[in-house]
Formats: structure tokens, sequence, C-alpha cells
């Protein structure tokens, strides 16, 4: 774990047991596609490449799962951190409509996987909350109900006529089947699991040290000394990309979530809506299989995130934002508080395809949507691979922002 972008101890890391540890390198070999980072955004690239018989060897300088992928709280959903009615003004109406149906059709992969391999990760299909509680921001719901009511997507308006969540809001929008819950390191190794027997190549612990590019192929080399040869590589690296690029992909924050134990009957309190509230920052809120629940948020500055007295003060406000919220549940006790460093970026959207070296592809899923973004990076990049041609990767080009 990278202690310096990860601290504290992140529940889902700590509650599976760690039943399988993957080799480091040992010898020089040649792929097809070499992905740097083991965690789920490139777990998931080694699925779809190798669905698409795509040789693939995965290199992790760690262990698998355990940088970022620990310390999300897999609370998927379509929409993205900004309101429609704020995007549009730097995506259009159009393409903002366009990355919320595509964060549907990532869900549905999810699902798709689900029905194909069963469910091993605690997959969950959710209704999904965006609300208020101020009289200010009933506006700006009202106008996202309506965009989305407007463009065919599931929804309904919640207010305090018809509020069934236990605690008050002024305005909501709740999504149908709009999101689902996952245990993101149980999801990683169920994506290995599968890759592995069509023929996924991973090694943890092995860091890539160097990169060498030729016209036809890359070369990287790593910590022992041992080379991979590949016709592409994929980035997947989250934060760390200074080896590859000079290129400032976006703002860097730290954002906090506690979870508290299992809680006893707490179907009877929590319905598990995925629940986040119009704030900036926002707080988000999630249940877990075994009746734990996680709140996250109370985004920092990454360089403040060495302020001890801060942080402690964020996971106070979590803790208080809690109970306030789930009143009727008493003696609710928190077992884990951990924190992280994530990514944002202008549009909401991450990072997928080539920047200056014709071989050299990123997929970083960058803002609250990573695990949908790498699903849809997958996706994208092994028909790109293949020679397909994919527009959708319009949305998400490297050099978007470049002037």
């Amino acid at each position: 774990m990278d202690l310096e972008y990860v601290k504290g101890k992140p529940l889902f890391t700590n509650i599976n047991k760690i039943n399988h540890q993957f080799n480091y390198l040992t010898e020089n070999l040649e792929t097809d596609v070499i992905i740097i980072g083991g965690g789920v955004t490139g777990c998931i690239c080694g699925y779809y490449l190798s669905k698409n018989n795509i040789k693939t060897t995965i290199l992790e300088k760690g262990r698998v799962a355990h940088g970022s992928t620990s310390i999300t709280t897999s609370l998927l959903q379509y929409e993205l951190d900004d309101n429609i009615s704020q995007l549009s003004n730097i995506l259009g109406l159009e393409n903002c409509l366009k990355a919320y149906n595509l964060g549907l059709l990532a869900l549905k992969e999810i699902d798709d996987f689900i029905c194909e391999y069963g469910n091993k990760c605690d997959y969950i299909k959710r209704d999904t909350l965006l609300y208020t509680a101020t009289n200010l921001e009933e506006k700006a719901i009202k106008q996202e109900y309506s965009l989305r009511k407007e463009n065919g997507f599931d929804v309904e308006y919640v207010d305090s006529s018809n509020n069934k969540y236990p605690f008050e809001l002024k305005a909501g929008v709740t999504s149908k089947n709009g999101g689902i819950e996952i245990d993101p390191y149980k999801y990683t190794m169920q994506l290995l699991n599968v890759s592995i027997d069509m023929g996924l190549n991973i090694y943890e612990n092995t860091e890539v040290k160097n990169i060498h590019y030729y016209d036809d192929y890359i070369e990287v080399e790593t910590s022992y000394g041992y080379k991979v040869k590949g016709k592409k590589v994929i980035v997947a690296t989250g934060y760390n990309t200074a080896l590859f690029t000079n290129r400032n992909f976006g703002t860097k924050f730290c954002t906090f979530n506690i979870a508290t134990k299992p809680i006893e009957n707490l179907n009877k309190f929590y319905d598990g809506t995925l629940i986040r509230d119009n704030s900036d920052p926002y707080n988000y809120i999630r249940s877990t299989v075994d009746n734990r629940i996680i709140i996250g948020g109370e985004d920092i500055s990454f360089e403040q995130m060495q302020n001890k007295e801060l942080v402690k003060q964020k996971y106070d406000i979590l803790e208080q934002r809690l109970k306030s919220i789930f009143k009727n549940i008493k003696n609710i006790e928190i077992d884990y508080k951990y924190c992280g460093c994530f990514i944002s970026t202008n549009d909401n959207l991450g990072f997928i395809g080539n920047d200056k070296n014709k071989n050299l592809w990123y997929c970083l899923g960058y803002g609250a949507n990573g695990i949908l973004f790498a699903i849809l990076g997958g996706m994208f990049l092994s028909k790109l691979y293949k020679k397909e041609v994919v527009k959708d990767l319009e949305l998400f080009k490297v050099n978007r922002f470049d002037s």
C-alpha cells in the first residue's frame, strides 16, 4: 500500500481474507498488451482484452487491489459529480446525456458479468438518491430531475410530501435501479480469476522502472531487471503517471470514509439506496452485505492530507453527519476510518486512449465514476486494438483540454 496516498485502515482489504498472492516477474516476456497497474482499473482492462483473445500481461508494483482500489466505496452510479445544468456549460447538453447513458451501459456490463460468472463480489442493484436539505438548492434539484425525465431516464421527484427516507430533505431525484454496490476487492479478484482462465498473466510486486519506445512496440523494464515487450502499453496507474508523461491530468484531492460496525436489523432503518447530497463537497452513503454503513466525502486538497488535526476533524464531521441522518439507529459504532487521494477533472470524465505516442494508451478513471470509466476503457481499448472505430472515445480524449 502506498502510504503517501492511502492512510488509515481501509474496510474492504481488511474484512476480506487475502486468499491469493501472485508471483513477481522472474523472466523476460513478450505479449500483445502490457497493462501497468493492478488495481481495479487495470484488472477491468485485463478482463476485456483477454475476453477478446488479446494476449495481455498486468504488472503491479505492490499488492493487487491495495492502492486506490482499497479506498473506493464502490458506490456506482451513472450520474457524474456535477449536475447536468452545471456540466452543460463545459460539455454541452448532448455530451452530458451521452456520458450518463455510457454510465448506464457500464452498469449493464457489470450486470452481464455477474449473470455470466456469478455473484462473488457482493453485487447488489440499487436505487440512487441525489438530494438537498436546503431551500437554496431546491431549484437545482428540480432542474436535474426535469432534464433526466425529459431525456428518458427512469427517475422520480422526491420532496417532503413523499419522502420515505429517515432524514429531512427539501428536494431529491431518485433513479430507479440507477446504481450498483460491490465489494471492490472481491470484484477485482473475481475479474482476475475469470481473466486468468482466459489467458491473462499478472505479476505483483513488480514495479516498472523504465520504459523504452520503438516504432512498432514498447519495452518496459522492471525493478529486478526483467523486461516485457508489448505492441501496446496501457497506463492504469491512477495518480502515478510521472514515468509516462509530464501532463497534469487534473487536481488531486483527499477524500475520507468511515464504516460502522455491523448494525443489527439495519434494513429496518435503511433500505440500501445509494445516497448523495448536492453539497460541495458532497457526502455519499451506502451499506454493505454485513450490515455496515459507509459514509464518505469531506474532501480537502491533497496537500492538506498530512494535517493530522484537519484529518481528525473530517472524520468527526462524517461521524456526526452519519448519526444525524440515522437518528433512529442507537449506539452506532465506527469500525474503520481511512482516506486517500483521488483526481478530479473539469468535466468529471476520465482519460482513455493514446496521447503523443501511438503505442502508449491511458485508462485513467478519474472522478467519482472511476470503475465505470474503467469498464468503458476496457471495452473501447479492446476495440481500438482490433482497429475498430470507437466514436465515444472523443469524450475521454487525453488531449481534450489542450489549448
